[in-house]
């Protein structure tokens, strides 16, 4: 007699363990990127007329900030914004910081996919 109750279930990988990682709090993402942006906005406005320091301090500063929140794509109009010329001695570093902590991360509206 044959039993066909048997069934081959293809290899699984034992689980990976993520490696360890320093996670920072969100309080104090939050505020080393506030620091961050306070010192971008007091140094935009020294090197306002001096266009290539300027426009390397904002894309330093848009660097450091995606590092420090993740990929919050609200940095990208700040650094918009700090490429128009004399609207650098504006603190849009901070607003956008600050955006980020009231707001947080922008999720996108609409339909959602269907889950599989």
């Amino acid at each position: 007699m044959k039993d066909d109750s048997w069934e081959v279930l293809p290899k699984t990988d034992p689980p990976r363990t993520p490696e360890p990682r320093v996670v920072f709090a969100r309080k104090t993402r939050l505020a080393a990127a506030f620091v961050v942006a306070v010192v971008s906005d007091l140094l935009s406005a020294v090197v306002e007329f001096v266009p290539p320091l300027q426009w390397t301090l904002d894309l330093v500063t848009a660097a450091l900030l995606f590092l420090i929140l993740g990929r919050q794509w609200m940095i990208l109009p700040g650094l918009v914004a700090e490429a128009i010329p004399g609207l650098a001695v504006l603190p849009f570093w901070v607003l956008v910081v600050g955006s980020i902590a009231v707001w947080g991360v922008i999720k996108p509206s609409g339909k959602q996919s269907p889950q599989p």
